[in-house]
Formats: C-alpha cells, structure tokens, sequence
C-alpha cells in the first residue's frame, strides 16, 4: 500500500474491528518472511511465530464455542466441524473478505507474485493477527475477533449440510466402479517442523485422479479425495 506504515496500520485496525494498544505486535502479525529478507539478511522478525500461537488459540476458541454451543453434537461430528472452520481455505476466505491482503508487507518478488491473494499466505496472517490480539488483548477480546468472523461459516456449514467426507465416498465410489482402493502419496511437505504443509496425491491403478494441500496429512488427503469425486463426476458426464 502507498500509505505510511502508521496509517496502514490504522486502516487495517478499522476493518479487523480491534485497536491495538502495541502497535509492534500488529506490525509483527502482516509482515512476511519475504519482506525480513530484503530489508536484512539476518534478520528473522516475521509473523510465522505469531502463526503458529494463532493456530492454537484459535482451535481453543472453536472448541470452545463448538461445545457451547452444539451440546448435542458428538466428539466426531464437532471435530468435523472444527476442521472446516480453521482449514487454510476458511481462513483464507475470510481474511480476504477483511481485505487483509493489501496490508500484508511482502518482499518485492512475493509481493508481485501475487502473494497478496495466495491461499496460505491470507490464512497465516489470519491466525498471526488472531495471536496478536490474543497477547494484545487477552482471550475476550480474541475469541470476539474469531468468532464475529468465522460464526457465519460454522453456521453456513451446519445449515447446508457440508460436512461431507470426500475420502470415504471416493473409496466406494472406486470400489463400485473398479473394484479396488485408491491409493494416497504424500508428495510433497514444506515448512518448519511446527507448521509444516503437505501435498497429498491420490491414484487409481496407476491413474492421478486428483491432488491436495493442506496443514496435516489428512486434511490434504480430503482434498485430493474431493478432486478424484470430481475428476469421476466429469468422466461420467
């Protein structure tokens, strides 16, 4: 943005909903590894520490709503639930919906790129500001920022009835046309060991049918799943 860092800062509080008492923290929160790197080549000040706090407070948060509020709902279906709300697309989604991503501070090569618009990288600055406000604001007013902003996929998922295992039905749908098992390669992990990313592949005999990236193994594996569905629909057709 070509605005001072003050006022990006101010503009960026405005739409999150929360002013932060330290600014250092909100700063740490946008600002990429790319953008450290130019500026020093020893420096390591980014907003991946404050990711992964983020992840944790945020899946405390949704736990914590979830059994509030769906007492009735069972271990398996309330994980289900949690899975959808704090995967990297969600978040994605909403922090683009926030516009967070023209206040990201990237590097020149991130930054044209399209990096403002990448999928991880919105989800991370995501979960780094849910940190910040955490250590910024305690616990209130974090889970205030979550939920204001994620309610509404929760309840858009329990409404429309997406909770839907895409690699359970790609088994039987195999089964019934080829009769054996896809089978599922980790093709790829990226990261450090705390936040890592994997690329899941799925085949059938030989064949790719699909592939998926996400923040754990299963996660990725859903995706996969959930592209062979449509690579099998589309053959149908």
């Amino acid at each position: 943005m070509h605005v001072s860092s003050s006022e990006n800062i101010r503009l960026l509080e405005a739409k999150i909903g929360y002013k932060f008492k330290k600014k250092s923290l909100i700063k740490e929160a946008i600002t990429h590894k790319s953008f450290s790197r130019e500026k020093s080549a020893d420096t390591k000040f980014s907003n991946e520490r404050l990711e992964f706090l983020g992840d944790s407070v945020l899946g405390l948060i949704i736990s914590d709503y979830l059994f509030s509020v769906y007492p009735l709902y069972s271990e398996a279906k309330l994980s289900k639930i949690k899975a959808y709300t704090v995967q990297e697309a969600t978040l994605a989604d909403v922090a683009s919906g926030l516009g967070i991503g023209s206040h990201l501070q990237l590097g020149k090569g991130e930054d044209s790129s399209g990096g403002r618009k990448k999928t991880s990288l919105l989800a991370n600055a995501f979960e780094a500001i849910q940190a910040a406000i955490f250590l910024d604001g305690g616990f209130k007013n974090a889970k205030n920022f979550a939920i204001r902003n994620l309610e509404v996929k929760i309840k858009e998922l329990i409404e429309r009835n997406l909770l839907f295992d895409f690699k359970t039905r790609f088994q039987e749908v195999v089964q019934e046309q080829y009769g054996i098992l896809p089978k599922y390669k980790i093709y790829k992990e990226e990261g450090p060991e705390h936040m890592k990313t994997f690329e899941v592949k799925v085949f059938v005999k030989d064949d790719f049918y699909g592939a998926g990236r996400g923040k754990s193994k299963k996660g990725a594996a859903q995706k996969a799943a959930e592209a062979g569905l449509k690579k099998l629909e589309g053959s149908e057709a």
